[in-house]
């Protein structure tokens, strides 16, 4: 089903007897955003509307949306709390913020249990190639070079999945209705590290001139935020913090990509570099 079907996710509610709902149904990937801003506002902000008054409507008893650090913005040197200004500089980011602003409504209007949780970039088996992580790992397993968008300065924050799971199910059991959590680490590389972190472990290389050769540094997006820096003291006070290494995380994402990454259909298209273009060009509606 689709949660921009208002009718299928009433059904859902009725005949499944739902208590407890994590969200995390959103069209993600924030180059594409770009070039589908109207989808992506329509799944992001509209269908958050539909899932959120129906769980209402239902009576759970919490409602979790999962937004992301995207929405304060770029810093280079303030660090978010849970209280600092929404800036989102991308379509995908804006819609994000604007849905937390839709959920929010529903505790300050009804007291519904709602809960947001900010996340930090998370990285894993299972993650569909898009995503800059196993898109770089894809690319260098079939002897292709990792594409990185201009200067490759742009620093993440990296979160391994089992380690988000636990904060998810520490939010679920801990979490404060009304309240939003910041889920982050202080774990932090550049894009260009990160390419040659992964040219290291997967081409046995420590030569700064066969990495660079791995590496094809392509046109910026139109906005690309340097840094997204969380403070997640909030969430370490609920009892949570990150355990998984990176070394240990990373290890198992690309021996999990050289087994499987045949079994997506299409998985080809996703390591495609995405062309820039201008901000929020128009699609064909949804």
């Amino acid at each position: 089903g689709d949660i921009c079907e208002p009718d299928f996710i009433k059904q859902l509610f009725e005949t499944e007897k739902i208590d407890i709902v994590l969200h995390f149904a959103a069209q993600t990937h924030v180059d594409l955003s770009f070039w589908h801003a109207l989808e992506f506002t329509y799944v992001n902000v509209y269908g958050t509307n539909v899932l959120v008054a129906a769980a209402h409507e239902a009576n759970v008893e919490k409602f979790v949306y999962v937004s992301t650090d995207e929405v304060y913005g770029g810093s280079t040197d303030e660090e978010f709390d849970e209280s600092s200004p929404k800036r989102p500089t991308n379509p995908y980011a804006s819609s994000k913020a604007a849905a937390e602003c839709f959920v929010q409504s529903y505790w300050e209007r009804y007291q519904f249990p709602v809960v947001i949780t900010r996340s930090s970039n998370v990285y894993g088996p299972h993650q569909y190639p898009e995503k800059v992580i196993p898109k770089f790992i894809s690319l260098l397993q079939q002897n292709r070079k990792c594409c990185i968008h201009g200067s490759g300065l742009q620093r993440r924050n990296f979160l391994y999945a089992t380690d988000v799971v636990e904060a998810f199910l520490t939010v679920l059991k801990e979490g404060k209705p009304g309240e939003i959590y910041n889920i982050g680490t202080n774990f932090e590389m550049s894009i260009a590290q990160l390419a040659k972190e992964l040219i290291h472990l997967i081409k046995k290389t420590s030569s700064e001139s066969e990495m660079e050769h791995w590496m094809d540094y392509v046109k910026d997006r139109p906005t690309n935020d340097l840094r997204y820096p969380m403070n997640s003291e909030k969430m370490h006070n609920l009892g949570w913090r990150p355990k998984v290494p990176w070394k240990e995380g990373i290890k198992k994402t690309i021996e999990w990509y050289k087994e499987n990454f045949h079994n997506w259909k299409n998985a080809d298209k996703a390591l495609e570099p995405f062309p820039a273009t201008e901000p929020f060009a128009q699609p064909s509606g949804p």
